[in-house]
């Protein structure tokens, strides 16, 4: 019996969708029987593209899925911001069809389009931003990680989702000898199981199970291994954890920090970049406060002794673990609520692949004491990812499953910055790679006070770790301020 034909309707008659056309014509095993395009251009509206009309424009879709029996809408549109395609998206919910995409424009470019990379919707879709080129030059594999080639590459926090997929892309650009660091042995052996094949017969992959927060440790661990490369992914993250356990927070993020940062430099490593988060531009959370006097210790790292010392500020990394893309699926999956904390809450995203190679050219930028801030393109509204996360899903929000706004959590911010009121962004280079300017001076005591911190810590006196906090990070020290200003206005 033949395989039933699945009917397909292409928003987008452009190059990607012509060659979609193409590729399902010439692969007839698939089962695709295309029917017709669908696009705005008033132009080519009731043309004749790739031997099919356009049909009408995408206010026509439902009308169409049901005048020509459509089974499947394919988003030919590789090039279109995350708004069109979030409402595209809906737009085939609303009439009850199923719908895949086509591949970013890099890939069509790189390879044209290939029936196999039609896929369903990711959630890195809504960003409606293309990736950094991983293949040409200026990345990874290309000038900007030519540095790493032969080189021995340390990266802390390797099991994470950063420092993960900061190790994949070093064994791409050749590193000859990758240490996996952290404290967690199962994300350790998960990762170095995953890289081990790749690294068969070309690169050395050695596990380090240790914590950046013991100094000893680490000083012995980079003076057997001496890193010439240095990537700085441990850390505490969760912010609302730590604003229940500022010592921890304080210990990984600034202690482990400086630790890494001396051993580095005793070590004779070339280069070491601090990754760094959003949260510590005006920080309003302990995690961003600790994060803040990371990137201090950065400021302050500028010796002639040959080390280059940068930090990476960006926001959240889609699809990270504990982040709010698995969660909203796990919700989802079982049934719901879908927990919002605010409904205007705004947040920076970008992917994990994508901030892995930004923060490896921006290494390549750094000539020592830099923080540098990567373009996050506009933030996303997450009641609205949570909507796309269920209508993806195949659901009705606040329908079959529903939405529930639980109200921020300590230390939250209803909208995150990339930058203080006392900074200001200068570009480089690279267009999706800017460095914070600021005449905030560094402390001549930060050494002293992290000294007092740590001991304040290390007691478990929370409130003397508060205080200090308060008073090593200014803003962070107002926060009660704004916060009382704000609901009072």
């Amino acid at each position: 019996m033949p395989k039933p034909r699945i009917r397909v309707l292409i928003i987008g008659a452009g190059v990607a969708g012509r060659e979609a056309v193409a590729e399902m014509r010439s692969h007839p095993e698939y089962g695709y029987e295309p029917l017709g395009f669908v696009d705005d251009d008033p132009a080519k509206r009731g043309r004749e593209m790739a031997g099919l009309r356009v049909l009408g424009a995408r206010g026509d879709i439902p009308e169409l899925v049901r005048e020509h029996a459509v089974d499947e809408i394919l988003i030919a549109m590789p090039s279109e911001s995350g708004a069109v395609i979030r409402q595209l998206v809906l737009a085939c919910a609303q009439a009850k069809v199923a719908f895949k995409i086509v591949p970013g424009i890099r890939e069509i470019i790189l390879g044209d389009v290939r029936i196999e990379q039609i896929r369903h919707v990711e959630p890195e879709d809504l960003l409606g931003r293309e990736s950094v080129d991983l293949s040409g030059p200026g990345t990874p594999g290309g000038a900007a990680g030519e540095f790493l080639r032969g080189r021995t590459v340390l990266v802390t926090g390797a099991g994470g989702s950063i420092g993960s997929e900061l190790c994949r892309q070093a064994l791409a650009a050749g590193a000859q000898k990758l240490l996996l660091l952290g404290r967690g042995e199962n994300s350790i052996f998960e990762i170095e199981s995953e890289l081990q094949p790749d690294a068969a017969g070309r690169a050395e992959l050695r596990p380090l199970i240790a914590d950046v927060r013991d100094e000893r440790v680490i000083r012995e661990l980079f003076a057997r291994a001496r890193p010439a490369i240095v990537f700085h992914a441990a850390a505490h993250k969760h912010v609302p954890y730590m604003e229940h356990f500022p010592g921890e927070a304080l210990l990984r993020n600034v202690v482990g920090t400086r630790n890494v940062i001396r051993a580095a430099r005793a070590a004779g490593s070339e280069r070491l970049v601090v990754i760094s988060t959003d949260k510590a531009a005006g920080a309003q959370s302990v995690m961003g406060a600790t994060k803040r006097l990371a990137e201090e210790l950065v400021r302050g790292s500028a010796t002639p002794d040959g080390l280059v010392v940068t930090a990476v500020r960006f926001g959240n990394v889609l699809g990270s673990r504990g982040s709010v893309v698995p969660l909203f699926k796990r919700q989802i999956a079982r049934g719901g609520p879908v927990t919002v904390s605010d409904p205007e809450a705004t947040r920076y995203f970008m992917t994990v692949r994508e901030a892995a190679a930004l923060v490896i050219q921006a290494a390549s930028l750094g000539r020592g004491a830099e923080v540098f801030v990567l373009d996050m393109g506009q933030p996303i509204r997450i009641l609205e990812l949570a909507k796309d996360l269920i209508i993806f899903s195949g659901y009705r929000p606040d329908v079959d499953i529903p939405i529930q706004v639980t109200g921020l959590r300590p230390g939250e911010r209803r909208h995150e910055i990339l930058q203080a009121a006392d900074e200001t962004l200068a570009r480089t280079s690279h267009p999706k790679i800017q460095v914070v300017h600021t005449a905030r001076p560094i402390r001549p005591d930060l050494d002293s006070l992290i000294d007092r911190l740590a001991a304040a810590a290390e007691s478990c006196d929370q409130a003397e770790v508060m205080a200090l906090l308060a008073e090593a990070v200014p803003e962070f020290g107002q926060r009660d301020l704004n916060r009382a200003e704000r609901g009072s206005a």
